[in-house]
């Protein structure tokens, strides 16, 4: 057996999904990033274009790298279809209801190094990229053939669907090339190879909420309900709000949509969810318990999950315009107590939120609050929440 099966078979044992093997070499869509990031749909995500060069480069991030071990693991917490949620509760990416994904895949990417240098003496590490290298990691398993990028941008692997983590271990090993060729005869039990691709289905760019595909395969993350309610930092656009509906971390609709997600297994080896985080059965939060969240509850109840990223006052923020949307007469006595948060961020959201719902309490609550508010933007807020 060579090594680069032993590799795999090694991989699979650690609970990845798809394993393959290519060489480090230059990205093919390197360009098409730098053309995204010139258009400005990054937004908001500096980082993207400060560390551009090294994705058009990985020998840049791992001198001396030789090899890419591309791994793909399944997160899919529930079968389709996915059911139906409440008004009342506020809708969290279903990634995001596990573990930090970054400390569970290092550790098997760590591991599998491990590994590699038993087989070979090497003393080095290699290097272990999840998502905050930057790495296109898409290019690379689509050359491994683990799957095709999606017309909403995601990577479908056959049989999986798009409920997957990409990560890579680069080594400098020189080791065999292993692409995925029987992933097609893994999805359908077939001999005939076949070419997967979206065909005519535009069910993604269709569901979108937002409309933030400008172009099959080419998102503005501006207009994103993802970006809006993980990344954004400030406060998010008064058109957009009405259309983020009851998202309160991440959204899924692109992939909730696609047919390839339809016989999406549940994940069985990645499936490390954890049981404190108030899920119900949709994978959904109670609205009226996030938006009393203080930053010590905040901590206590999401420290170690992705929801960490959108920090408190993010997550807040988002359970604001999901209780505007929701629009019940429950949620007012919470959000007038967040008129007069320490946060600004929030006491603007929350006065939103009031002046969507409406009623008498909420427009006496914007109507002191307008009067002792000190911040421009906080004011201007309330002074539209109290015309609509």
């Amino acid at each position: 057996m060579t090594l680069t099966c032993e590799i795999v078979d090694r991989a699979r044992a650690l609970g990845f999904d798809r394993v393959a093997v290519v060489p480090v070499s230059r990205p093919a869509h390197a360009a098409a990033f730098e053309q995204w990031l010139r258009a400005g749909y990054h937004g908001e995500m500096g980082y993207l274009e400060t560390r551009a060069e090294l994705r058009a480069d990985p020998a840049l991030l791992a001198p001396g790298a030789r090899s890419l071990i591309v791994v793909a693991a399944n997160y899919n917490p529930r079968p389709y279809p996915a059911p139906p949620v409440g008004p009342s509760r506020g809708s969290i990416a279903r990634y995001a209801q596990s573990q930090d994904y970054h400390d569970v895949i290092k550790r098997r990417l760590f591991a599998l190094d491990a590994f590699v240098r038993s087989r070979t003496a090497r003393s080095v590490p290699g290097k272990a990229w999840v998502d905050t290298a930057p790495l296109l990691e898409r290019d690379f398993a689509g050359l491994a053939g683990l799957g095709f990028a999606g017309r909403n941008t995601c990577l479908i692997i056959p049989g999986l669907g798009s409920w997957t983590f990409l990560a890579a271990l680069a080594v400098p090993e020189v080791l065999e090339v292993r692409l995925i060729e029987g992933a097609v005869q893994e999805a359908e039990g077939r001999g005939a190879r076949r070419a997967w691709t979206c065909g005519r289905c535009t069910r993604c760019l269709d569901a979108c909420p937002t409309r933030a595909f400008v172009a099959p395969r080419v998102m503005d993350a501006r207009r994103c309900i993802s970006y809006l309610t993980i990344e954004l930092r400030g406060s998010i656009p008064l058109e957009l709000r009405p259309l983020v509906g009851n998202w309160v971390f991440g959204c899924d609709v692109c992939q909730e949509v696609c047919p390839y997600n339809r016989a999406a297994p549940a994940a069985v080896s990645l499936d490390e969810r954890r049981s404190d985080l108030g899920l119900d059965a949709t994978g959904s939060l109670s609205l009226l318990e996030m938006l009393v969240l203080d930053d010590v509850a905040f901590r206590a109840r999401f420290g170690g999950t992705p929801v960490m990223r959108a920090r408190r006052r993010g997550l807040v923020r988002n359970a604001c315009l999901a209780a505007g949307n929701w629009g019940d007469q429950a949620a007012v006595p919470a959000l007038v107590n967040l008129l007069g948060d320490g946060e600004p961020l929030l006491r603007g959201h929350a006065a939103w939120a009031l002046g969507r719902i409406g009623g008498d309490v909420a427009r006496k609550a914007l109507d002191r609050a307008f009067h002792v508010e000190v911040a421009l933007a906080v004011r201007e807020e309330i002074w539209q929440a109290r015309m609509l």
